[in-house]
């Protein structure tokens, strides 16, 4: 039998050229991953940047077509404050602060009693019941706010807040509770073995154990919840159509769109003071709604 000898330079200059190689890969991921980025970055940033543009020019400079529409010639401030001097304005803000509590309050209880339910207290059925609950939500809300519609008008709820708030939690619930099963099964189970020797009872764990530890699930779900509540559309468009009960997001565009005359720059003030909100809740708690999204890909 003969026996092949490696030089020690050819296996260094493999290894060598392995390393240069992965190098180069890893380089070229990172570039193409910041083109990427770049460009979709520029797709989603250049609406706000235009709204916040268009803001501060009036409405002979917004009707003027010449010239770049990037470009503000003579900044004003007129439409701010038009839109906070308003008293209809505050109205329609009124109505989404009290809204999207509500909402908010109401997802949050359901949503954590169900996720504590269906992720620790194994019962027959359970599993599949948590996956119909996710389920609703993937149902789009074009096609529900049809029955819907018809329900709250047996109601009587239609043109009214009351309303809002009875029909917001059908989107809001289904995916926060899904959120927090999994944020609730990545808790370690040596937890509930000791609560129940030290003879804690199932509501007892979740207000002194659950969460406090699932506070970053908890949170991201109320940041989701707030978000969908504040920036709902199509519901409120379908059953609300005085402007004493219109929320922020319909009631800018309704009432500064008037037959074929749009007042754009009070609408994109009014648009942007409308996401403002938000915008400050995401800035100050990104790092625990992200923490909170991804609790679930691991399990304790």
């Amino acid at each position: 039998m003969s026996a092949t000898v490696t030089s020690p330079g050819s296996v260094g200059g493999g290894i060598l050229r392995k390393t240069g190689s992965l190098h180069r890969e890893r380089r070229w991921a990172l570039v193409s991953a910041y083109v990427f980025l770049g460009i979709f970055a520029v797709l989603f940033l250049a609406p706000p940047l235009y709204m916040f543009i268009t803001s501060f020019k009036g409405s002979a400079e917004v009707a003027n077509l010449q010239g770049s529409p990037w470009m503000i010639r003579n900044p004003t401030l007129e439409n701010y404050t038009a839109i906070l001097g308003d008293r209809m304005f505050l109205r329609f803000f009124l109505n989404s602060a009290v809204v999207t509590a509500l909402v908010v309050f109401i997802t949050m209880v359901v949503s954590t009693l169900a996720a504590f339910a269906l992720a620790r207290m194994r019962f027959w059925g359970s599993q599949v019941l948590a996956t119909g609950v996710f389920l609703t939500y993937l149902v789009p809300e074009t096609l529900l706010f049809i029955p819907l519609y018809q329900i709250v008008g047996g109601l009587g709820l239609l043109n009214s807040i009351w309303g809002l708030v009875l029909v917001y939690p059908t989107l809001t619930v289904p995916f926060c509770t899904w959120i927090m099963i999994g944020y609730f099964a990545s808790i370690p189970k040596e937890l509930d073995e000791a609560a129940l020797i030290d003879g804690a009872n199932w509501m007892q764990m979740l207000t002194r154990i659950f969460i406090p530890v699932a506070m970053p699930g908890i949170i991201a779900a109320t940041i989701f919840a707030f978000t969908v509540s504040w920036a709902a559309f199509v519901y409120p468009t379908a059953f609300v159509t005085t402007p004493e009960a219109m929320p922020l997001t319909i009631g800018v565009v309704s009432q500064l769109v008037r037959a074929d005359t749009f007042a754009w720059g009070q609408i994109m003030a009014g648009s942007l003071l409308a996401a403002l909100p938000p915008v400050v809740i995401y800035a100050l708690l990104m790092d625990y709604y992200i923490a909170g999204l991804t609790a679930g890909a691991t399990k304790g």
